[in-house]
């Protein structure tokens, strides 16, 4: 089952969040706009706007990615 969560990030929250993502044994996608790409790439996290909330899709557990997510989770 795919998890989608969606969060809100700056670009000084970039590092941080791909450190996190990387450390998860399971892929991670970040996207927005229609752009998806790769959460564990900085370059690709850096290519999405920030201005927008960012979704988060990932399908497996690392109980500090959740944390992570959380801290950063918009309101729905």
């Amino acid at each position: 089952m795919t998890i989608n969560k969606i969060i809100k990030l700056s670009p000084s929250q970039v590092k941080d969040f791909v450190t996190v993502a990387t450390k998860c044994d399971f892929d991670v996608d970040a996207s927005n706009n229609r752009f998806t790409v790769d959460a564990k790439s900085i370059l690709g996290v850096f290519g999405l706007d920030f201005r927008q909330p960012i979704k988060v899709s990932y399908r497996g557990f690392n109980q500090d990615f959740e944390n992570y997510l959380d801290e950063h989770a918009l309101a729905c």
